[in-house]
């Protein structure tokens, strides 16, 4: 069972791979984050197949960190390209 678990993360960490060359070169920016995306769910993904596999304590804690910096960076993404959270200019001035 543990083999079968190591193989899916395998796998999964393939893809990720792949997705990475997609953050490298993707032709816009948008593609560029959903590949970031790509890369935190494949990530979390294989560290929690790694952690059932190995039984090694504290993986599934790096997991959920990475799961909360993921929805962070899309949260980051949005708001720096729409310009939410700039001041709004009036023409008063």
């Amino acid at each position: 069972m543990t083999d079968a678990l190591l193989i899916a993360a395998g796998i999964i960490l393939l893809t990720v791979a792949v997705g990475l060359v997609r953050v490298l070169y993707g032709p816009r920016d948008v593609d560029r984050m959903m590949a970031v995306q790509l890369l935190g769910t494949g990530g979390i993904a294989a560290l929690l197949l790694a952690a059932s596999a190995t039984g090694v304590a504290g993986v599934e804690n790096v997991a959920l960190g990475l799961a909360l910096l993921s929805s962070f960076a899309s949260v980051a993404f949005i708001t720096a390209s729409t310009g939410a959270g700039k001041p709004e200019q009036t023409g008063d001035q």
